[in-house]
């Protein structure tokens, strides 16, 4: 008897590899599901690459390596001592996590070995989808990709594969002269999560990094025990002999001269209302005038405070650089771009077509007067009785709107994200003023690394505690709403200028965005955030609470939703933003545009409102 074949011949595939997945990762209730969406883990769920009816031997490899890495790290990786030593800084917080999952593929392959060759296949694609086998400059090559790739290689003894083995070149000498040593004592913290991540700090730390390391968790916590102990100690013992007898047996004489050292603390009433003697010669009915108090830093929170702002600064492109260096930049952006030409120009052509479809404009029917309805002459040729039909078209406000792209100009964008950035920009403001619909384009980052003049006069002032935000803000103005974009065109070059990206406190610069756009006579207005993560500055966070920057963030974006008069959106460069904005998706490819921020930006415009709430990502 002939047994029926299944209706998908990759279903059997996909079970045996579940169930591998599920034995590897040692959780036989993990949720194994194959999508197009990411690859990536949730509590309780793995979401693989889709394997089609087809089963090519790409689509098989890649399923099990992406399956064998995501396994490795629910096995090996514990979230709260991860948590426990990250850091606050951008660029350390992304070469931890890279050390981490080198460490948790690294673990697992002793062990299989068979895994190591599966998770090669899926580092190969994904360094070949973020173009890292063109890269030639280390400009252009993410350190911590290539700290993890290197990790990885010196933990497990294996050659890397050739698109990643290219971007860990570039980087190679660099990383070996600073780090080498260090590396070199991996073997011994592999099985150690805590220990590694120790491990992980002082090499972050010999790459240069170590200001944005934050403090110790190891350090904090002798502290505490120190502190404990000396709470212990100070406290009366159970004879309740204690300092306090002594100030009970003081003599009355004692007391009174007490009283008369702290300076006549303890002043009569009326001897108050005899010192001050002006206040008694003011005319009749006039009294003294108190101060009004400051503004608040932040209308989104009151108790957000920003040390001083006389070095802030809000700036145009074109004063940021010479015309011909803006040039020179954006002909080098360009050249960066030249592989991305061909889905650039068919996410414009497709994105104007979502669009201007969004701006047909509808038709009334039936009327007395207007355009003869051409469509409704058979009824009258069947009965020569039935009036004419007539139809007038219906114009839609589609044009009165204004969209504000707010880029994310910190250092942690070096490189590849930034020039994502920058062509998300260009083809939005190219592709929306075809469409009649004005575009602004601000950017934002600091003035200078590590405080800047703002650090400076707080150390020469005495050091307060919990002084705010610390350091000197650039909000930089590329596109005016109102400027054509040809003339402006050459801006988004300064993006490529060395030294120009620093640090980003993302919250001020929403609330500056915002207020922007509110000045704005258009009767709609989107603000579109393209950030790569959290708001992260060194000098500020050093002497605040280490979520004195988030909480003002997720405080200004309640804000905004709270108002409405600001519909708000996030593109993610490489790092999922979705827990900052309720509307984001996340991207590491220019080449992901065309899927996901057409869809995005189309349903903006759509007239529904109800449409428009299911924008997702």
């Amino acid at each position: 008897m002939m047994t029926k074949s299944p209706d998908n011949p990759a279903d059997p595939f996909k079970k045996a590899l579940a169930e591998a997945t599920k034995t590897l990762a040692d959780d036989p209730d993990l949720g194994v599901v194959f999508s197009v969406d990411q690859p990536g883990m949730t509590a309780d769920g793995m979401r693989l690459p889709q394997v089609t009816r087809r089963m090519t031997r790409d689509e098989i490899l890649l399923a099990r390596g992406t399956a064998d890495a995501l396994a490795m790290r629910r096995r090996h990786h514990d979230a709260a001592t991860h948590d426990r030593y990250m850091p606050p800084g951008g660029i350390a917080r992304d070469l931890y996590e890279a050390l981490e999952q080198a460490r948790c593929e690294a673990t697992g392959a002793r062990d299989m070995p068979g895994a190591l060759s599966n998770i090669s296949v899926k580092l190969e694609h994904d360094a070949i989808r973020r173009g890292f086998d063109r890269m030639t400059d280390r400009n252009q090559a993410p350190l911590a990709d290539a700290a993890g790739y290197l990790l990885r290689q010196v933990a497990t003894g294996c050659d890397l594969p050739p698109a990643a083995a290219n971007v860990a070149g570039l980087w190679r000498d660099f990383i070996e002269a600073r780090a080498g040593g260090v590396m070199g004592e991996v073997s011994g913290v592999l099985e150690d999560q805590a220990a590694f991540a120790r491990f992980a700090r002082r090499v972050i730390e010999s790459l240069g990094y170590g200001d944005q390391l934050g403090d110790d968790p190891d350090q904090e916590d002798e502290e505490a025990g120190d502190e404990a102990t000396e709470e212990e100690e100070d406290s009366p013992d159970s004879t309740g002999e204690d300092d306090s007898g002594e100030d009970a047996e003081a003599t009355p004489e004692q007391q009174q001269d007490e009283q008369q050292d702290t300076g006549q603390a303890r002043v009569s009433p009326d001897e108050m209302a005899a010192e001050p003697e002006e206040a008694a010669e003011l005319p009749e009915g006039d009294a003294p005038l108190d101060l009004p108090p400051p503004a608040p830093a932040s209308e989104a929170d009151p108790n957000y405070a920003v040390y001083t702002a006389r070095f802030d600064e809000e700036i145009r492109a074109e004063d940021l650089a010479e015309l011909a260096e803006l040039e020179r930049l954006r002909a080098y952006l360009d050249q960066q771009l030249e592989p991305l030409k061909g889905a650039v120009s068919r996410l414009a052509n497709k994105l104007q077509r979502r669009l201007q479809a969004r701006q047909n404009r509808s038709w009334e029917f039936d009327l007395e007067e207007g355009t003869l309805d051409a469509g409704r002459l058979a009824r009258v040729v069947a009965n020569p009785t039935t009036p004419l039909s007539f139809k007038m078209e219906r114009d839609t406000d589609f044009r009165d709107t204004v969209v504000t792209l707010l880029l994310d100009n910190s250092g942690s964008m070096r490189g590849r994200p930034i020039s994502i950035a920058a062509v998300c920009a260009d083809v939005l403001a190219r592709t929306l003023e075809r469409c009649q619909v004005k575009v602004e384009i601000l950017g934002f980052t600091t003035r200078a690394w590590k405080g800047g003049q703002s650090r400076e006069t707080w150390l020469g002032e005495g050091r307060a505690q919990q002084p705010g935000r610390l350091n000197d803000l650039r909000h930089i103005i590329y596109k005016s709403a109102d400027a054509p974009w040809r003339r402006v065109r050459p801006n988004l070059g300064l993006m490529m200028k060395e030294g120009l990206l620093k640090e980003n406190i993302d919250g001020e610069a929403l609330e500056w965005a915002q207020r922007r756009m509110i000045a704005r006579p258009e009767a709609r207005k989107i603000l579109m955030v393209i950030s790569d993560g959290a708001p992260v500055d060194d000098s500020t966070l050093s002497v605040n609470p280490a979520n004195y920057l988030e909480k003002h963030l997720r405080d200004v974006i309640a804000m905004v939703g709270m108002r409405g008069q600001v519909e708000l959106l996030a593109i993610g460069i490489g790092h999922d933003v979705t827990r900052y904005y309720d509307r984001a998706v996340t991207i590491t490819d220019a080449e992901q545009l065309a899927g996901a921020m057409t869809e995005q930006l189309a349903a903006l415009f759509d007239s529904d409102p109800k449409a428009r709430a299911r924008v997702i990502a």
